[in-house]
């Protein structure tokens, strides 16, 4: 059994080395990524698109979002996948691989906000627009970052004798600086010597978890005793699944995946402002770097599987008498009550510093969990539980030997401090190009700049640390971030691509209303009546703040005047989207007008083939690592057929989309003169 010394020296050199490298990185690339502000944000437009999407996958794993998919597959086995369509199953990649990747790439912007007065023109309506998707991009980092922090914090804790606070914040403030100094290349640079780290040792996990387990039927006792979930190896959602404490919002698990699917697709339509779609260098990287994008992503799910597995393993090794959870709880809200934001927090203290602690409140836990109650204490979850959120973490610090225990632990931060410094350059981008130099000084120079973005990181960071400790789980914030802010702002954001009519007014209006309806929820009603059985609080969520959004939206678009036609005619040309558009598209050349509906009629016709093999590449590994091999057969042969279907209908057409945009910017230019 362990002690609470979790690290040993090899572990905690193997930590500093990362770090160093880190910083050496960032001052490195200072020099190149401040050259222009170009350089800065999307690395020039220069990098290949294989480093793209390599960064995309790293971009997308996370320390946070990994351990929350963990823990929904140490409760239901593969099946956990189908609660990750509402985001850490990516579905979005689907429309930002077919469309909306090449659509924003094809304005030549540096930023999503930026975007908005290409869209609406720089007229006061495309400018409160710009200001408003800049603020809202902020918002959302905010909450981004609070996930980030929370999860973080968790998962170091388990390893450091220091608070989850303490330990997010030494690793974000490293995150921090190399960030600041080097931009996009420094983004999407660390982030391929961090992909090689995470493979390394998704490799490593998915075979210790093989190793430790026998046939299906043992691990599916094995999973029956420790979850009480008597069909954890299956691979397909039941109408009704049963949920422990605290996740009873997830019983009807069919009805929420099919939510969430429709939730994601919707969401995609106006997704797809990337710093790394602005960055490719065509149409056809754009599709090829998402392809990339989501098949690197498949990585994940073997890994977290073996986590899950070897979760199971540990605790039933750990608590073969699961009562104790329940006394373990009992006893300490008996002594220090506590609320559950603070739950994770109170036991790390109680941890790593029992002299400080009521003697009877460390007697007892002595009494129940035996001598090596510290080590034990982490897995104790506020509802009287085995705390799902720290299976990965434990697993690490129980099954992993020490000294690799370092790499693995560099290989999961590092994933985090991906996410991280995606999110933090992206947003900088929208603050000092739509905010700063818009609007505060629009002759600034390039140092000025780089000045005001470094200002500005550190503000934002700071902000978003402080919101983490203010959410009761990382579940929670992230719940938050993708069904109640993300409902708000999904609407408007959709519209902009599909309906002409929609103005820059339309566009601010519906983003501030959904915005701000978000953040008053958040405050007010965290978590709003489920009267509906199958309809569970953060579905109410998305309906009642898209519906506000769309509100906002219409309303705003229909008391303003309609967006210039000039300004429609460029969009529309450069852009050529599908939609309500039919008196633009009407003015195109007849064969042009035709090449331009095929293309359309092959992007929407790819959604299903694209959505099926993301799904069964994602689901196939977890099986081979359960041992459902009847599953893994089927769930194959669906991915193989899917990508046939996916290359005869789309695939092999992706080259015509650059011919078809240079043409579209030829007739653009022709409609100005």
């Amino acid at each position: 059994m362990m002690s609470t010394a979790y690290l040993n020296t090899f572990d905690y050199a193997v930590i500093v080395t990362y770090v160093v490298v880190l910083v050496c990185f960032g001052f490195y690339l200072k020099k190149k990524a401040t050259s222009s502000l170009e350089d800065y944000l999307v690395g020039g437009r220069s990098i290949p698109w294989w480093m793209l999407g390599v960064s995309g996958m790293s971009h997308f794993l996370d320390v946070t979002g990994t351990m929350i998919i963990v823990s929904f597959l140490f409760m239901l086995g593969p099946r956990g996948l189908f609660i990750e369509f509402r985001g850490g199953a990516v579905l979005v990649l689907v429309t930002m691989m077919l469309w909306t990747g090449k659509w924003h790439r094809r304005s030549g912007c540096l930023t999503g906000a930026e975007w908005m007065i290409y869209r609406f023109g720089d007229g006061p309506g495309g400018r409160f627009a710009q200001f408003a998707k800049a603020i809202s991009g902020i918002i959302t980092t905010l909450g981004m970052l609070a996930y980030l922090v929370k999860g973080i914090g968790l998962f170091l804790s388990m390893f450091l004798p220091y608070s989850p606070a303490q330990c997010a914040l030494a690793m974000f403030a490293v995150a921090t600086i190399y960030t600041m100094f080097s931009g996009f290349y420094g983004v999407v640079v660390t982030d391929l010597f961090q992909a090689a780290i995470i493979l390394v040792s998704a490799t490593t996990i998915t075979i210790l978890a093989v190793n430790k387990i026998g046939d299906m039927e043992t691990l599916s006792e094995l999973a029956t005793r420790v979850t009480g979930n008597p069909d954890w190896t299956a691979a397909m959602p039941h109408v009704r699944t049963p949920m422990p404490s605290g996740y009873e919002q997830y019983e009807t698990l069919l009805l929420f995946a099919c939510l969430y699917v429709l939730r994601n697709l919707i969401f995609g339509l106006g997704a797809g402002d990337d710093p790394k779609y602005f960055g490719a260098r065509s149409d056809a990287e754009c599709s090829k770097l998402s392809l990339l994008w989501t098949c690197l992503m498949s990585v994940r799910w073997p890994m977290m599987m073996g986590f899950a597995v070897l979760g199971l393993v540990l605790v039933n090794q750990l608590f073969p008498d699961p009562d104790v959870f329940q006394q373990t709880t009992a006893l300490i809200q008996q002594y220090i009550p506590t609320e559950e934001n603070d739950w994770a927090t109170l036991v790390s203290a109680i941890t790593n510093d029992p002299d400080s602690q009521p003697r009877e409140l460390i007697t007892g836990l002595t009494r129940i969990l035996g001598d090596d109650w510290q080590s034990k204490l982490l897995l104790v979850g506020y509802h009287g539980t085995v705390n799902p959120e720290r299976i990965m973490p434990a697993v690490l610090l129980f099954d992993v030997p020490a000294g690799f225990r370092g790499l693995m632990l560099v290989a999961l931060v590092a994933a985090s401090m991906s996410t991280f410094d995606s999110w933090v350059n992206q947003t900088a981008g929208l603050f000092v190009r739509d905010i700063y130099q818009k609007h505060v000084s629009p002759q600034a120079s390039v140092r000025e700049l780089m000045l005001a973005s470094w200002i500005f990181i550190a503000a934002l960071v700071g902000t978003g640390f402080l919101f983490a400790f203010s959410v009761k789980s990382i579940n929670d914030v992230w719940g938050w971030i993708i069904m109640s802010l993300g409902g708000g702002l999904m609407i408007p954001l959709l519209l902009r691509f599909y309906w002409w009519r929609f103005n820059g007014p339309g566009f601010a209006i519906g983003m501030i209303v959904g915005m701000t309806a978000a953040i008053i929820q958040r405050l007010v009603a965290p978590h709003l009546p489920a009267d509906w059985e199958f309809l569970a609080s953060e579905n109410w969520s998305l309906l009642i703040l898209g519906l506000i959004g769309l509100a906002g939206s219409v309303v705003g678009s229909l008391i303003s005047e309609p967006t210039p036609d000039p300004v429609l005619r460029n969009f529309y040309r450069t852009t050529l989207p599908f939609g309500a558009w039919s008196r633009f598209k009407s003015e195109l050349p007849t064969d042009f007008r035709a090449r331009v509906s095929a293309e359309h009629q092959r992007d929407i016709s790819a959604i299903p083939f694209a959505l099926v093999f993301q799904i069964m590449i994602f689901l196939t590994p977890m099986l081979i690592v359960v041992g459902n091999w009847q599953a893994v057969s089927v769930c194959a042969a669906l991915a193989c057929a899917s990508f046939l279907g996916l290359y005869l209908v789309w695939l092999r057409y992706i080259q015509k989309s650059d011919d078809l945009a240079r043409e579209g910017v030829r007739l653009a230019s022709l409609a100005e003169e």
